[in-house]
């Protein structure tokens, strides 16, 4: 009899077990090089292309786009928005530089190789972040989904949202796509989110706590906010607003006690 009573509580238990949800890998990384960067510079959007960085800033009267040489930080193209736009996220798409802008409701289109402004666009909403895989734009907007925009007509396509576990995750920020992730700096935190385009699950954190000096972040406002890949060289680069330093860095799984 007692045997057959703890069938039941083991069975449970187990039960129990299998029904935990699975924890999400954690990361933290290696500094594998520092670059120097305008620490004026409001940083809303970053892309590595062709050896060079390519940079949206923010706040009214100050935001730009700018190309910007690796080794020393030099600005060496740039154009200025308006005074009434707050710059916001950037990607390079078709050869063209897409820019989004904070509550305007209003994005810019480029031509690459000269900042010769070509069309603007509209879209409902607030625009934080922007990256791009293959014909697809994606775009967040403080939310926790992910606009998938046309990369031809930037018109949307559908939404991804974007959730760890049960828990939807707000306030993603300047985006990334990273060997079939997208990584999202969370608002106002030191971690980047790893995410399924495909499903919007949160994959993985990584935590960059301790990256850049506190004498270094003065602003309130001087957070991390800066993601971009080199799929060449396999290189990832991470930086925040108003930092004076762009990082390369390595991802490491975190230790666990």
């Amino acid at each position: 009899m007692l045997i057959g009573a703890l069938l039941p509580v083991l069975a449970m238990a187990q039960s129990s077990q299998k029904a935990q949800p699975q924890r999400v890998p954690e990361y933290t990384y290696k500094v594998v090089r520092e670059f120097p960067h305008d620490p004026s510079a409001f940083l809303q959007g970053l892309v590595y292309y062709d050896g060079f960085f390519y940079e949206g800033t923010g706040r009214h009267g100050e935001s730009s786009l700018r190309k910007v040489r690796m080794e020393t930080g030099e600005v060496v193209q740039r154009v200025n928005l308006p005074r009434e736009y707050f710059g916001e996220g950037i990607t390079i798409c078709n050869n063209q530089i897409v820019q989004i802008t904070w509550q305007s409701q209003t994005g810019f289109v480029y031509n690459l190789k000269d900042f010769h402004f070509l069309r603007q666009f509209t879209y409902p909403g607030e625009g934080w972040g922007l990256t791009t895989h293959g014909s697809e734009i994606y775009m967040s907007d403080g939310t926790p989904e992910i606009r998938v925009l046309d990369g031809n007509t930037l018109q949307e396509k559908h939404r991804i949202k974007v959730h760890d576990g049960a828990t939807p995750i707000t306030e993603l920020n300047e985006l990334e796509y990273v060997e079939g992730e997208i990584f999202a700096n969370i608002w106002h935190t030191d971690r980047i989110a790893r995410i399924s385009p495909q499903t919007g699950k949160v994959l993985g954190w990584i935590d960059l706590t301790g990256l850049l000096s506190p004498i270094y972040r003065r602003d309130e406002e001087a957070v991390l906010n800066g993601i971009a890949y080199d799929p060449q060289k396999k290189r990832l680069f991470v930086t925040g607003k108003l930092w004076p330093k762009i990082f390369e860095i390595k991802i490491v799984p975190k230790k666990t006690s």
